[in-house]
C-alpha cells in the first residue's frame, strides 16, 4: 500500500471507530472532553506508526487497545481510586500482541452497545444549545472534523471549534452523568437526541444557506446515526418513525437536483430517479414503528406523509386528502405554523387552491413566520394558480428577498419573473 492508500484507510477506519472509542473511553474516565483527546492520541499514533508497520489485521481493535493504554496510563498519572485502576487494568491485559488485542476488544463487544447510547445521549444532552448538540455530535458520533462540520453549515471553523470547546465545558460543569436516562426522564431527552438526528438531515435535505441547495453527505450522517439508534433502541417507536422519514425523503435527493444544481420541486420531479431501496427501507421502518403500538408520533406522522408520496406513480395520483387528513392529525399532536403551513400546500391539492389560500392567508400575522421565506413563495403559488399573477409575483420577490439559499432565490425570481 502507498502512503496515502494508508492515509485514506486510516481516515476511513476512524470514521467508523472514532464514535465507538470515544464512547468507551468516556466511560472509563467519565469525561467527554477527555476522551475525545485520547482517542484523538490514538488516531495519531496510527498516522505516525502504520506508514512504517503496516495497517493492522484489524484495524479498529489496534485503535482500541492503543486509546485505553492511554487511558490506563492518564489514570495512574492521576493516582485515582485504586480499585477503579484495578478493574480497568484487569480489562486490559493486552501486552503487545495484535490477535491478543483483538481478542480483548470482543470480550467488550457487548458493553460497546450502551457505551455508544451513553454518548448519543451525553452528545444531545438539552443542558446544551441545538447548535452546541449539532456540532458536538457530528463531532463525536459521525467522526467529523470541525472543519468538515463548519463547511457543511457555512459557517467559520473557529465558530464550531468554540461551540464544542464551550460543549464540552458545559458537560463538565454541569456534571452531566454518562449514563442512558431513566425511565421517567427518557421520553423527554430522546427527543432531543431525535431533534438533534433531524436537524441535520434537514440541512442536508435543504441547506439554508450558501450555493448547493442540498449537502447529501449531511443526510447521510444522520440516516447512519438514525440507523445506530434504531438498533441501540429497538423498542422505541419514534425512533424508527425518524429513520422511516429520513430514508423516504433521503430517497428523493438525486432528483431535487437538476442538471446545473438547480433545485427541482416535488411535483415536477422525475420519480424514476427516486432510490426505491431507500422507499423499501423507509416502509419497513414505519411498519416496524407500528408494530411497537401506541399512537403515532411526530416522525412516524411525517413518515406516513412521506410514504404517501413515496407510494404515488405520479403527482396527480397522489392521496392528497389523506395527506391533508395526516398534517391534522400532526397539527394536533404538535401544533405549529410551519405545520399548518403544509397543511394548507394539501389541502389546496386536494380541494383546490382557493381553500389552501384561506389557511396561508390566517398565518400571515404569525409572528414565528414573519422571516419564513416559504410563506410567500407558498401564497405566490397559490395566487399564481388563482390567475392572480401581480399579487403572485410580489410574493416570490418577498420570498426571493428572505431566502439565504442562493439556488432557491433563483428559483423564486425566475417564479416571479414568470408571473
Amino acid at each position: 500500500m502507498t502512503a496515502t492508500d494508508i492515509r485514506k484507510t486510516i481516515e476511513a477506519v476512524w470514521r467508523m471507530e472514532s464514535a465507538k472509542l470515544i464512547a468507551v473511553l468516556a466511560r472509563m474516565l467519565h469525561d467527554v472532553g477527555l476522551a475525545e483527546e485520547l482517542a484523538q492520541d490514538a488516531l495519531v499514533t496510527a498516522l505516525e506508526q502504520w506508514p512504517e508497520r503496516g495497517v493492522p489485521d484489524n484495524p479498529g481493535a489496534w485503535l482500541m487497545a492503543t486509546a485505553k493504554h492511554r487511558a490506563i496510563d492518564r489514570l495512574r498519572r492521576q493516582q485515582l481510586i485504586l480499585r477503579k485502576h484495578e478493574e480497568l487494568g484487569h480489562e486490559i491485559e493486552l501486552g503487545q500482541d495484535e490477535n491478543r488485542a483483538a481478542d480483548a476488544d470482543a470480550t467488550l463487544e457487548d458493553d460497546i452497545g450502551d457505551d455508544l447510547l451513553r454518548l448519543v445521549f451525553v452528545a444531545c444532552h438539552p443542558v446544551l444549545s441545538a447548535e452546541a448538540r449539532v456540532a458536538l455530535t457530528l463531532r463525536l458520533l459521525g467522526g467529523l472534523t470541525t472543519d468538515e462540520i463548519a463547511r457543511a453549515f457555512l459557517v467559520p471553523e473557529a465558530t464550531i471549534a468554540q461551540r464544542i470547546v464551550r460543549a464540552k465545558r458545559t458537560l463538565a460543569e454541569k456534571q452531566v452523568p454518562f449514563e442512558v436516562p431513566r425511565a421517567d426522564e427518557l421520553a423527554a431527552r430522546l427527543s432531543s437526541v431525535l431533534e438533534v438526528i433531524y436537524l441535520v438531515f434537514n440541512e442536508g435535505y435543504a441547506a439554508t444557506a450558501g450555493s448547493d441547495w442540498t449537502r447529501p453527505t449531511l443526510c447521510e450522517d444522520a440516516l447512519r446515526l438514525g440507523r445506530v439508534l434504531a438498533e441501540l433502541m429497538p423498542d422505541q417507536a419514534e425512533v424508527h418513525g425518524l429513520v422511516a422519514l429520513m430514508e423516504i425523503q433521503a430517497s428523493r435527493l438525486r432528483a431535487r437536483i437538476g442538471p446545473d444544481g438547480e433545485p427541482i420541486l416535488l411535483l415536477k420531479q422525475n420519480r424514476g430517479q427516486w432510490d426505491r431501496l431507500l422507499i423499501r427501507r423507509g416502509l419497513a421502518a414505519l411498519e416496524r414503528a407500528g408494530r411497537l403500538g401506541g399512537e403515532p408520533g411526530t416522525y412516524a406522522l411525517q413518515a406516513a406523509i412521506a410514504a404517501c408520496h413515496a407510494g404515488a406513480p405520479s403527482a396527480e395520483d397522489t392521496d392528497w386528502a389523506r395527506i391533508a387528513v395526516l398534517y391534522a392529525r400532526l397539527a394536533a399532536l404538535a401544533p405549529s405554523p410551519v405545520v399548518e403551513l403544509n397543511r394548507a400546500v394539501a389541502v389546496s391539492m386536494a380541494s383546490g387552491p382557493q381553500a389552501g389560500l384561506a389557511i396561508v392567508d390566517a398565518l400571515r400575522d404569525e409572528r414565528a413566520l414573519s422571516g419564513y421565506h416559504l410563506l410567500p413563495s407558498v401564497r405566490g403559488d397559490l395566487l399564481q394558480k388563482l390567475g392572480r399573477r401581480d399579487e403572485a409575483r410580489a410574493e416570490f420577490e418577498r420570498a426571493a428577498a428572505l431566502a439565504r439559499n442562493t439556488r432557491e432565490r433563483e428559483l423564486l425570481l425566475e417564479r416571479a419573473a414568470a408571473c
